[in-house]
């Protein structure tokens, strides 16, 4: 049998980190022969799971299917879209009953190789395309960047906040145009700054483009940018009076001295609620759509910074939140 390399770091990967997934280059039957009862879970992230942010979260939630469920297993950070199409095959080939692509970018590979797998369950998060086998959970970034909007602008003192993504996906831009507009609705005059660092992992990329706003007067800066976002992080605690919103998790503790809050996805939730549907046999391919209302989507404040917020803005959070909640929200 020939074995790639990549099938041999995986399978080195897997022992070290002690998860027991079948090691075996994707074309070789005893991959599937091996555990063929057991319940099989991957997950891919284009990303880092030490960003403390969408990939740390994904990975937590692949944890929790592992520790609650009884399920083996794996995981691979990809890179290029010819990488997100081979691992998702690998796992297909190995007998996966469920493989997560995190992110938008991962729909066009889910799309091709899904029918290659009809067994297997790929799910895609922040995508909206489904099929016989593919699924998608798109998460409501508007409703929590919306309140993060009118905490800043309730907190800055120069009128000028700025947003900071990764690259400019579909679900990061909504989020921050929904942040834009929760600012306004606060302080219609507020300049709102926008930058794409152009990846999601250059942590001094990230840095540069947080000074060059804070340059420009910005105060306070929304991050969605993943690994590279720990830089906005470090540019805020190295300048004076500039305050940090984080992304995707709870990112409160990272610098928690300048960060008001942070836009949580609860994807170990949103993970399990679709593992649980694909192991007990209940599962179909769907658009899953996450928000506040469904409680996987919500605006954490920085307990330390609250005081910072003035106190007609937190009941203004909280009213606007609940109308979330409840379901008759509209955004401005």
């Amino acid at each position: 049998m020939i074995v790639s390399w990549r099938a041999v770091v995986f399978c080195f990967i897997n022992t070290i980190l002690g998860f027991t997934v079948a090691c075996s280059s994707a074309g070789d039957s005893s991959a599937n022969a091996s555990g063929a009862l057991s319940f099989k879970v991957a997950l891919l992230t284009p990303g880092p799971i030490s960003d403390q942010s969408w990939n740390g979260g994904a990975y937590q939630g692949l944890l929790r299917i592992q520790d609650s469920l009884g399920a083996q297993v794996s995981h691979i950070q990809t890179k290029t879209p010819a990488e997100f199409e081979e691992n998702f095959r690998q796992y297909g080939a190995q007998g996966f009953a469920l493989v997560f692509g995190h992110g938008f970018e991962f729909q066009d590979a889910a799309a091709r190789v899904g029918p290659e797998y009809p067994r297997t369950i790929f799910v895609t998060t922040g995508g909206t395309r489904v099929s016989a086998n593919v699924a998608a959970m798109s998460f409501a970034f508007e409703e929590p960047s919306f309140l993060a909007g009118v905490v800043a602008a309730s907190v800055t003192s120069t009128g000028v906040v700025g947003c900071i993504g990764g690259t400019e996906l579909p679900p990061v831009k909504a989020g921050f145009e929904s942040f834009a507009r929760g600012v306004r609705f606060v302080r219609p005059k507020a300049k709102v700054l926008l930058a794409y660092i152009g990846n999601w992992d250059d942590v001094a990329a990230g840095k540069e483009q947080a000074l060059a706003q804070i340059a420009q007067g910005a105060d306070v800066i929304y991050q969605n940018a993943d690994a590279a976002g720990l830089g906005v992080f470090q540019a805020a605690k190295d300048s004076r009076d500039v305050f940090i919103i984080g992304s995707n998790a709870d990112q409160n503790h990272v610098a928690p001295t300048v960060t008001l809050g942070s836009v949580v996805i609860d994807l170990p939730t949103a993970f399990m609620t679709i593992a649980r549907e694909v192991k007990s046999g209940t599962f179909s391919p769907r658009l899953h759509v996450l928000d506040t209302k469904s409680g996987v989507m919500r605006w954490m404040i920085n307990p330390p910074l609250a005081s910072r917020v003035p106190a007609r803005a937190l009941h203004l959070v909280d009213s606007l939140e609940h109308q979330m909640r409840v379901g008759t929200f509209v955004s401005p």
